[in-house]
C-alpha cells in the first residue's frame, strides 16, 4: 500500500520570487487527487519536487511503495530515442543505471572482446538481473503488446518519433500503471490522447489501488475520476475533500471566508494602531499610561507578526483579440487528396467563416492534414506526402498551433526578444508593446523568461499571441486547449466565437468541441467523413461534404 505525504514545502524561483510556499498535502492508497491552478502557478514544479528533481528548502517528504513519474514532455518527443529509452526514461534509477553500464559494456565488446571486457560485461549483465532489469522487460513486453500491438523485442528500436503523441503516451501510462511502484505523479497525462484514449485512462484510475497525483486540465476526466483537489493559487496550497464536480463551489465558499477574515483582520489591525497613538500621546503625561503605551506595542507586534490571512487570488484575465480578415468565399479546396499511407482520397471544401472540428483516432492523420494546410500557402513544397489537390482561395493566410509546442528556433530566447525580432508575415514590437501584448495574455511577468521555461500552457498561450500578431486568416489549431488551464482555455473559445476568419481545429476535448458548428471524422480504415456532431466512436459512412 502506498502513500505520499509532503508537508509545508516551498519553492524560490532562480530571480529569488517565491513560487510557492506552505505547501502540504497527502495521497493515499487508491486516491486520485487532482493538483489545478491558473498556468505558471507551479504545478510541475511542485511535482518535480515531489519526486527529487527539484529541493525544497523548508518541509519534508515521505513516499512509501516507491514513486514513479510521467513528466509533462511525453507526447511531444521527435528525437532519436527509441520505444526502450522512453520505457527506460520512466523506470527506476536502479534499472536506468543498469541498462547505462550494460549499454556501455555492449559498446565496449564490439571494439574489444579481451577477458577484461567480457568480463565487464557479464558483471553488467549479472547487474542489469540484479536491478530488476529481466522482470523490467517482462513488463515492458505486456506494455508494448496493449499500447503498439507488437511484443518488445519488435518494438524495443522502434524510433519514438514515428509514434504519435497519443501512442507515446499510451506506453507510458501502460509501463506506469501496471509497474510496481504504489506513487504515481502524472503530469498531464490525458494530452495526446483521443476521446476512447481519455476513457479508457479514467477506468484505469478509477480501478487503481495506487496512490495517484496528477495534474490535468480536462474537466471531464477530473469530473470522473479525482478524489480530491489540491489547487495552488496565492502563492500556496489548500486541498478540497471532495470530487472536481463540487471543488468550484468549495473554492468560491472558502475565499468568501478568507475575505471575511482579511475584513475583520484589517478592522482589528486598525483598531490596535489607533489604540497605540492615542497612548503613544498619553504616555508623555503618565507613568501609568506609558507601561500601557508599551503593551500596546508589544500587542500590536505580535499581531502583525502573526500576519493577516492569505489575500484572495487576483483572477487571471487572458484576452486574446484574434482578428484575422476578409477571404474569398472558398478557403479550402480538397480534390481527390489523399495523405500517403494515412487516408483514402476524400474531397472538401472550407467556405469562410466556417468552425471545423477535425475529429478522429491518433495516428489518423488530422495534425498531418493540419500542417498540410499550412505549407499550402503560396504553394510551397509541403513536408507532407500526400497526393492530389489541396489548394488555399484568395487572400488566405494560415496560422498554425503546433500541439507540440516544438520550436527551436526560439529555444534560448525571451517572449520579449521573439516579440521584438518579428518574423515574416509578423512585424517586430519594441518593448512597451511587446509587454503589453504578454499582458493580454497573462504573460507580463515572464517577459524575460526564455521560451523553453515557460510552463506548457504558458507556451501554448505564447503561441495563440503570436497567430494574432501575424494577421492569420485560417486559423489551425492542433489540440490548443490540451496545456491550457480553466480561464484561458475559456477565453480562447470566446475570442474564436468573436474572430473573422477560418478556423480548423483537431480537438478531443469533449467540452471545446462542442462549440463547433462542422465536424471532419478521419477514420480508423483511412476515410475521411463529416459527421452532423462531435462524436468519439466512429458511425456508419457517411459522404464528405
Amino acid at each position: 500500500m502506498g502513500f505520499l505525504e509532503a508537508t509545508a514545502l516551498s519553492h524560490v524561483l532562480p530571480d529569488g520570487r517565491v513560487l510557492f510556499h506552505d505547501v502540504s498535502l497527502r495521497v493515499s492508497s487508491g486516491d486520485v487527487v487532482a493538483l489545478v491552478g491558473d498556468n505558471g502557478a507551479g504545478k510541475t514544479t511542485l511535482l518535480r519536487v515531489l519526486s527529487g528533481e527539484l529541493s525544497s528548502p523548508d518541509g519534508g517528504i515521505r513516499v512509501q511503495g516507491g514513486l514513479a513519474v510521467m513528466p509533462q514532455f511525453i507526447g511531444s518527443v521527435r528525437d532519436d530515442r527509441t520505444v526502450r529509452d522512453l520505457l527506460l526514461a520512466v523506470a527506476p534509477s536502479r534499472v536506468r543505471d543498469a541498462a547505462a553500464e550494460l549499454d556501455a559494456a555492449e559498446l565496449a565488446l564490439m571494439d574489444d572482446d579481451s577477458a577484461d571486457v567480457q568480463m565487464r560485461y557479464a558483471n553488467a549483465l549479472a547487474a542489469w538481473g540484479e536491478a530488476g532489469g529481466y522482470d523490467a522487460e517482462v513488463l515492458w513486453d505486456t506494455v508494448t503488446i496493449a499500447a503498439l500491438a507488437l511484443p518488445y523485442d519488435r518494438a524495443r528500436f522502434r524510433g519514438v518519433a514515428t509514434l504519435s503523441g497519443g501512442e507515446q503516451k499510451r506506453l507510458v501510462l501502460e509501463a506506469l500503471l501496471r509497474g510496481p511502484e504504489q506513487v504515481l505523479l502524472l503530469d498531464e497525462p490525458d494530452n495526446y490522447l483521443d476521446v476512447p484514449g481519455k476513457r479508457w485512462l479514467e477506468e484505469q484510475l478509477s480501478r487503481s489501488a495506487k496512490a495517484v497525483l496528477m495534474v490535468s486540465h480536462d474537466r471531464e476526466l477530473l469530473a470522473n475520476t479525482a478524489t480530491q483537489v489540491v489547487t495552488i493559487e496565492a502563492g500556496s496550497a489548500w486541498t478540497h475533500g471532495g470530487s472536481f464536480r463540487t471543488w468550484h463551489e468549495a473554492r468560491r465558499a472558502r475565499w468568501e471566508r478568507i475575505a471575511e477574515l482579511r475584513r475583520r483582520w484589517n478592522e482589528e489591525h486598525e483598531k490596535l494602531r489607533e489604540l497605540v497613538r492615542t497612548l503613544r500621546q498619553q504616555a508623555t503625561i503618565s507613568d501609568d499610561m506609558a507601561s500601557r503605551y508599551r503593551a500596546a506595542q508589544t500587542r500590536l507586534r505580535k499581531f502583525e507578526e502573526a500576519g493577516p490571512p492569505p489575500a484572495p487570488p487576483r483572477e487571471q484575465r487572458v484576452r486574446p483579440r484574434l482578428r484575422g480578415g476578409r477571404t474569398g468565399v472558398r478557403v479550402v479546396t480538397c480534390q481527390d487528396l489523399r495523405l500517403t499511407g494515412l487516408t483514402q482520397p476524400f474531397d472538401l471544401e472550407l467556405f469562410f467563416d466556417d468552425r471545423v472540428a477535425v475529429l478522429g483516432a491518433n495516428g489518423s492523420g488530422k495534425s498531418h492534414f493540419l500542417r498540410l494546410l499550412a505549407e499550402s500557402e503560396n504553394d510551397q513544397v509541403s513536408t507532407v506526402r500526400h497526393e492530389g489537390v489541396c489548394r488555399l482561395g484568395a487572400r488566405v493566410v494560415p496560422g498554425l498551433f503546433a500541439q507540440t509546442h516544438h520550436h527551436p528556433e526560439w529555444v534560448g530566447r525571451t517572449l520579449v526578444d521573439i516579440l521584438w525580432h518579428g518574423e515574416e508575415g509578423r512585424a517586430g514590437l519594441d518593448r512597451g508593446a511587446a509587454m503589453a501584448a504578454l499582458s493580454r495574455y497573462g504573460l507580463a511577468a515572464g517577459g524575460d523568461q526564455r521560451f523553453e521555461s515557460l510552463s506548457g500552457g504558458q507556451q501554448a498561450r505564447f503561441q495563440i499571441l503570436l497567430l494574432e500578431l501575424s494577421g492569420a486568416t485560417l486559423l489551425l489549431l492542433d489540440e490548443p486547449t490540451d496545456n491550457l488551464d480553466l480561464v484561458s482555455a475559456e477565453a480562447l473559445q470566446d475570442a474564436l466565437q468573436t474572430y473573422t476568419g477560418t478556423v480548423a481545429a483537431v480537438t478531443h476535448d469533449r467540452w471545446f468541441a462542442r462549440s463547433f458548428d462542422r465536424y471532419l471524422l478521419f477514420r480508423s480504415d483511412g476515410q475521411v467523413v463529416e459527421v452532423e456532431e462531435p462524436v468519439w466512436d466512429e458511425p456508419k459512412p457517411q459522404r464528405a461534404r
